[in-house]
């Protein structure tokens, strides 16, 4: 039954995608992030995506990434946000993130000297976070985690903004009209 499914699915794909192609190739970044958070097109969905809506979520970010050389997939997963709602034709006005990180996650908003004593390599973060932070994303550390792991603040990226705690800044986000991510 797993071959026939497999073989099944590789069929599909032989016929559908060009020589060479992959998902990738398929999906696009921008209009909002352009170094990441690439997207798949979804032509006339059924439920649809007001253009006059807000949409703005809060995400929140505890993991570190698997490998210190990756990128956070939540950071990503804010790009992608960003971006298929851009791609559907939402105004960048009504659209907003805020990225809420605490636990092990929190060593990864840190600058490239800081990083690089830690883990050897550049952040490869950085630079998704300063094009997440010129978009509007606001990028909160909660304080409790830098105080209980020792991160410095001086040693945090500029777009950085460090909350009393990753529970207080959901609370005040959440008046701020932003929803949670549900996962």
């Amino acid at each position: 039954m797993r071959i026939l499914a497999m073989t099944s699915v590789a069929a599909f794909l032989l016929v559908w995608l060009p020589p060479g192609a992959t998902a990738q190739d398929r999906t696009s970044a921008g209009p909002v992030i352009h170094s990441a958070g690439a997207v798949f097109q979804v032509p006339n969905p059924d439920f649809p995506t007001p253009a006059s809506a807000d949409y703005r979520v809060a995400f929140e970010m505890a993991d570190a990434s698997g490998s210190p050389d990756r990128l956070n997939v939540v950071l990503n997963s804010v790009a992608r946000y960003l971006n298929m709602h851009g791609q559907a034709g939402v105004p960048s006005e009504r659209l907003g993130a805020a990225v809420v990180v605490h636990g092990p996650a929190g060593w990864e908003l840190v600058d490239h000297a800081a990083y690089r004593e830690r883990h050897g390599v550049d952040n490869p973060n950085a630079k998704l976070i300063t094009e997440l932070a010129a978009a509007g994303v606001e990028i909160i550390l909660c304080g409790q985690t830098a105080a209980s792991r020792g991160i410095p603040r001086e040693r945090l990226l500029g777009e950085v903004q460090v909350a009393l705690s990753a529970m207080t800044a959901f609370v005040v986000l959440q008046e701020r009209g932003y929803k949670v991510n549900p996962w």
